[in-house]
Order: C-alpha cells, then structure tokens, then sequence
C-alpha cells in the first residue's frame, strides 16, 4: 500500500526536507578545490545534529556517513572518505535527516571550481529534467509519466537514463512505495494520489546507462568512466501542482549566480 499522508504528516515532511536542503547549503559552502568529501560530511553532520535533526543515512542498511558524495563518473552512493575535491571535478551530494520522526532526502549535483562545458550541460540537462518530471507529479497521473518525462526529455539530448537506481516514497521509513524510476511508458504504473509523498531524482549518464558497484560495496559508477549527475527533491502529489517539499533556492542563495 502506498501511503497517503494527512496535511499535518505533509507539513511535518516539509520541515524535515527544509532541514536538509539548508544542510546542502552548508556543504555548498565548502565545495571548492582542495575541500575532502570528509570535511563536507562532518560539517552536514554538525549542522543537522545542530538543528534538531538525525542523520538519516548514517546506519542506514549499516552505510557508514551522514552524505553520499559522488564524483565525477560515480553516479550515487560514494562514501565520504579523504578524496580531495579538484578542480573541473563535479560531486552529487545526497542527504537524508529524521526530523520528528519523518524523513528528508534531497541531493544537488556542484561543480567545483570551473568545469567544461560539456559537462555543464549534462548538469542543465539533468536538472532541468526533475522538474519536468515534477510538472507530472499530479493527483490523477502515474509514476510512469513521470519516469517518461525525465527519459524523453534526457536523451533527447543525447543522454543515457540509470535503470537500476530509482526514486521512491517518503515517510516514516525513507524508501516507501511506490518506485518512481526515471523511465518508462506514459499511462503506466500506480496511480497518483493527492497526499503521496515521493522523492524524484533523476540519475543521467554522460555516456552508457551501465553501471556497476565498487568493491565497497556502496559506490556506483558509470561502466564508461563518463560523468554522472544527479539531481533530488521531495514532492507531495496534489490536484493541479506538486507541492515541493524540499528546495535548491539555499544552495543558490550561496552560489549567487555562479550556479555551474
């Protein structure tokens, strides 16, 4: 059963996903040549103990750190560690707080420094896709419409759409059903239903879809070593238009201008 959530459980996720995406601003403050993926990962962990919040991905299925910090060709899932941040690298950065007993989950992708404009574009691309995908989250649509938003419009532009790795529901647990993936046929899949809270977040390929998991057991890259990016937000279905839960507008509040 996928859940349907009253509107104190929405206002209630709105807080928890608001906690994270100010989170993600803190780190955005720190993404520059010479930064480790550790130093973002303590500071996200300070900020959201700070703030009332739990970690949501520390201990999750026994993962090891509050972030997941991606780069370059690794699509999601790497682990903080002491990697320094070079310049022209890109890092997707996922988060996931518990906040009164509800999940946040948002993840931005950061160009550090200056990077190609190749690479710029699979960013614009990407991101732009969530929000077609969003444009879909309406009560009366299905998941595949989404799925087949985000898939049409990426590799129109010549990109390639992740399988394996999907977006979900949102609650008390932080993956729930339904599976939203990032493909798929319009007119398929659970229907959506005013109250549904779900996570889209659309992983997009330079290159190959293909993918593989390192020997961490964690880490997911690109089986061409081409970039990934990926891109998150929290949305609750509603009539006419998604009720977005969380928000980049703190990230671009620190990056000004000088988003990629």
């Amino acid at each position: 059963m996928i859940p349907i959530r009253t509107a104190d459980e929405i206002e209630l996720l709105r807080q928890s996903n608001l906690l994270v995406s100010r989170t993600l601003a803190e780190v955005a403050k720190l993404i520059k040549p010479g930064t480790t993926t550790e130093e973002l990962n303590i500071r996200a962990e300070q900020y959201i103990r700070d703030n009332g919040g739990i970690p949501g991905f520390l201990g999750y299925s026994k993962y090891p750190k509050t972030l997941c910090t991606s780069i370059n060709s690794q699509v999601v899932h790497g682990i903080p560690d002491n990697t320094v941040l070079k310049e022209g690298d890109i890092v997707s950065v996922d988060c996931g707080v518990i906040l009164n007993k509800y999940y946040g989950d948002t993840a931005y992708t950061f160009a550090v420094g200056e990077i190609s404009d190749e690479v710029k574009r699979l960013l614009v691309t990407t991101k732009q896709s969530l929000f077609i995908g969003i444009e879909q989250a309406i009560e009366g649509k299905r998941v595949g419409d989404i799925g087949n938003a985000v898939q049409t419009y990426c590799e129109n532009a010549g990109y390639s759409v992740v399988r394996e790795m999907v977006g979900h529901g949102l609650g008390t647990k932080l993956h729930e059903e339904p599976e939203v993936p990032n493909y798929g046929k319009r007119g398929s899949g659970p229907m959506l239903k005013k109250g549904m809270v779900i996570c889209i977040e659309p992983m997009i390929n330079a290159g190959t879809k293909k993918i593989f998991q390192g020997k961490d057991g964690w880490t997911i890259r690109t089986q061409d070593n081409k970039p990934s990016a990926h891109f998150e937000l929290a949305v609750a279905i509603n009539k006419d238009k998604a009720d977005i839960l969380s928000t980049f507008s703190y990230i671009l509040g620190v990056l000004g201008e000088k988003e990629f």
